[in-house]
């Protein structure tokens, strides 16, 4: 068995350890841990923020399609129909307005510690004053530009 400069078994020659390092591994090993913990705590928050971000986006755009689709039925029509699809989709609708063709809606979402509001507005399409429709860009019978499909070449 091969002894060391300070007496002790199992260290080669040359090999000695400062006597208050006994244990200093597992103290680096405890503190990255704690870091790699915190960081994937944050990435996930921020997940949740993103998710709820996203679902009421979805629900605000599907609730203000559905109160616009139902304007002819009366604005208090269209903002229960509005309702019950952001409902469906697991948020609140904490505002409605239907003003003629157009529906304008505010969704909220609630995931985890965050809550998201987002608004979003649906009706006919308008066409531009600067853009009339012409032989480029031919008009549906709504009224609606069509584009014609990209052909390639040159």
């Amino acid at each position: 068995m091969s002894r060391g400069g300070d007496g002790r078994p199992g260290r080669g020659p040359g090999l000695r350890g400062c006597p208050g390092d006994r244990g200093v591994a597992t103290v680096w090993a405890t503190v990255v841990a704690a870091v790699l913990v915190a960081v994937f705590g944050g990435v996930l928050l921020l997940g949740q923020a993103v998710v709820a971000r996203h679902r009421a986006g979805a629900a605000a755009d599907l609730a203000a399609l559905a109160a616009a689709a139902s304007w002819a039925n009366g604005p208090e029509r269209a903002c229960a129909a509005a309702r019950r699809v952001a409902g469906a989709q697991g948020a609140v609708l904490p505002a409605c307005r239907v003003g003629g063709e157009v529906a304008e809606v505010r969704a909220g979402v609630r995931a985890g510690s965050f809550t998201s509001e987002v608004s979003a507005r649906a009706g006919p399409p308008v066409a531009s004053p600067a853009s009339p429709a012409s032989p480029a860009s031919p008009a549906s019978p709504a009224g609606e530009a069509v584009r014609e499909p990209w052909r390639g070449g040159g």
